[in-house]
C-alpha cells in the first residue's frame, strides 16, 4: 500500500478552505507539542497558502520532563515553541497551566474562549475528549465547553464575541471508547511533512528525550543532528488506512 503522510480530521460538515479567501486558524493543544504532532502538516500547509495560523498549549509542559521540571522546563519547552513558530510561519502560545494537573474548570475555559476571539477565528482544531491523558482529554472538554461561548458577548466579556461561530474540527486519535475516530476529511500532507518534522525537531526535550525515556526506546535515538531528523521522519511517518481513502481531500 502507498506509503502517505495525513492529517485526518472529523467534522459535522464538509469544511474547505479557499485559496482566494484567507482563513484564520487556531489549533488547541494539552502541551507544548501536541499541537505539533496533530496537526503540523496541516498547519505549515495553511501558513503556506497564505493562512493565519496559530498554536495554542493549555499547559507550559512544566512536568514532561525526567531529569527537568518546574519553571526551568517550562521555559526551555516554551523556546522550543518560538522555534516551531519560525520554522513553520505560525504563532505560538502557551499558557501558563501546569502540566499534569489541567482541569475543565470554568478558569482555564475562560482562558480558550479569550484565545478564540483574539485570534478572530475561522477554524478552530482540537483533540476529542477522550484520551490516555487526563489534560488531552480535558483540553477536548474545554474546547467544547467553549465552543458556543465565543459567541455569547455576556461571557468574558473584556473581549470582544465573535460574530460567527468557527467551524470546530477534532484531530485524529486511535482510541475506541465510547466511539470510535470517523474521519469525513483525510488531508494528504505529503508536500508538507519534512516541514513537520523540522517543526517536531525543535522539540528537542520532548522527541529526543522525554518521549523515548517514558516509552523505554532511549537507546533508538541517534547521536547525530541529521540522523535524528531521519529517525523522526521515519518512526512518524503513517500508512493510510483503507477506511480513509473515501475521505481523501484530493
Amino acid at each position: 500500500m502507498k506509503r502517505i503522510f495525513l492529517l485526518t480530521l472529523f467534522i459535522s460538515f464538509l469544511f474547505t478552505v479557499s485559496a482566494q479567501e484567507k482563513s484564520r486558524i487556531i489549533v488547541i493543544g494539552a502541551h507544548p507539542d501536541d499541537c505539533d504532532l496533530d496537526a503540523g502538516g496541516i498547519a505549515a500547509m495553511f501558513a503556506e497558502m497564505g493562512h493565519a495560523v496559530k498554536f495554542v498549549a493549555v499547559t507550559n509542559g512544566d512536568a514532561g520532563h525526567h531529569k527537568m521540571q518546574g519553571r526551568a522546563l517550562a521555559e526551555r519547552r516554551y523556546a522550543e515553541t518560538q522555534e516551531v513558530a519560525k520554522r513553520l510561519g505560525i504563532k505560538y502560545d502557551v499558557l501558563d497551566n501546569h502540566d499534569g494537573m489541567l482541569m475543565p474548570s470554568l478558569e482555564v475555559r475562560l482562558q480558550i474562549i479569550r484565545k478564540i476571539r483574539e485570534w478572530n477565528a475561522d477554524v478552530v482544531i482540537a483533540p476529542r475528549p477522550n484520551d490516555y491523558h487526563p489534560d488531552h482529554r480535558y483540553t477536548g472538554v474545554l474546547v467544547q465547553d467553549a465552543a458556543y461561548m465565543v459567541a455569547v458577548p455576556n461571557i468574558a466579556y473584556d473581549v470582544p464575541a465573535l460574530k460567527k461561530n468557527p467551524v470546530f474540527l477534532y484531530t485524529r486519535d486511535n482510541f475506541q471508547r465510547p466511539n470510535p475516530f470517523r474521519p469525513d476529511i483525510v488531508v494528504d500532507i505529503t508536500s508538507v511533512y519534512k516541514k513537520k518534522i523540522y517543526g517536531l525537531d525543535a522539540h528537542v526535550s520532548q522527541f529526543y528525550e522525554w518521549n523515548p525515556w517514558i516509552g523505554h526506546y532511549e537507546n533508538e535515538v541517534p547521536a547525530g543532528k541529521e540522523e535524528k531528523i531521519q529517525w523522526m521522519t521515519k518512526r512518524y511517518e503513517e500508512t493510510i488506512k483503507p477506511e480513509f481513502m473515501a475521505s481523501l481531500v484530493k
